[in-house]
């Protein structure tokens, strides 16, 4: 199995602290040696870093943990490989243009019976389950809304219905952004965590590593966490059920189909002053 984590903040933030306890995880305290890669928005843009090399010992990975590049949304991906050879075109995550906007794909898990999905002029360019089957969800997209949507939320929400049935195939966690929204979808492990103020101390799980959140903050800033395990020990990540999606927009959980939001009346979340903050998370 591969591991995930994304993140999503009201502010541009590092995500040095939790990208550290990650990468240690790709070969050196478990076995994701096959390739890594993060990709953060900028604007209408991105930035993405892939090495088919193991994370713990990447001079790309060592890198990017040096080079805090800051955004408000991020997707990574550490592969333990199942489906397709170890290379650069099989390393998560994905990345498309649709509707004039750029969609970042990453999966955790495995798919059978995918060869038949039909993915039109969405080709896949390596060998992997989870390429074909973001290239099967971009034709489900754009069939669906042949114009550019205007209401996301209800496209993230129809992605959702996309989602339950890949998962018949098999085991499907996923992190999907357009650079605004982050959309995350359970099949078995995931986790996430929103911090907001008051702000304190965390330590990672796979590095003897600590942060006082407090002093790399301002009181507005929020930004929530996803990945396949927690990363830190001492604080409370919520585990996603079986079937669960959640819609997360500048830090805050928009949409889901859980009972925390079960009778939400949509909002769209604002970004907050960017000016004073560089949060490390």
């Amino acid at each position: 199995m591969c591991e995930l984590l994304g993140m999503s903040a009201n502010v541009p933030t590092d995500i040095c602290f939790s990208f550290t306890g990650l990468m240690q995880r790709g070969g050196n305290t478990g076995p994701h040696r096959d390739g890594w890669g993060i990709t953060f928005y900028e604007g209408k843009g991105f930035r993405n870093f892939k090495d088919p090399n193991p994370s713990c010992d990447s001079k790309i990975a060592e890198l990017v943990q040096n080079y805090p590049i800051k955004s408000c949304a991020v997707i990574s991906h550490i592969r333990q490989a199942n489906r397709g050879r170890v290379s650069l075109e099989n390393t998560h995550p994905f990345t498309r243009e649709l509707w004039g906007r750029y969609w970042t794909f990453a999966h955790n898990g495995q798919l059978s019976d995918y060869d038949g999905l039909e993915t039109g002029r969405h080709r896949a360019v390596g060998q992997t389950d989870s390429e074909f089957a973001f290239c099967w969800l971009l034709k489900q997209m754009e069939d669906k809304y042949p114009q550019p949507p205007t209401n996301m939320v209800e496209v993230f929400r129809f992605i959702a219905q996309c989602c339950d049935q890949l998962r018949q195939k098999g085991i499907f966690n996923m992190l999907l952004s357009d650079g605004e929204y982050l959309m995350t979808f359970c099949t078995n492990h995931l986790y996430r965590i929103t911090r907001r103020a008051p702000f304190g101390k965390a330590s990672l799980i796979d590095e003897e590593v600590t942060i006082n959140f407090q002093e790399e903050t301002t009181p507005n800033d929020i930004v929530t966490v996803i990945a396949t395990q927690p990363l830190t020990q001492d604080e409370k990540w919520h585990r996603m059920k079986p079937g669960e999606f959640g819609l997360f927009q500048f830090g805050e959980l928009v949409d889901c189909n859980s009972e925390q939001l079960k009778d939400v009346a949509y909002a769209p979340a604002k970004v907050l002053d960017q000016s004073p903050s560089e949060p490390l998370i």
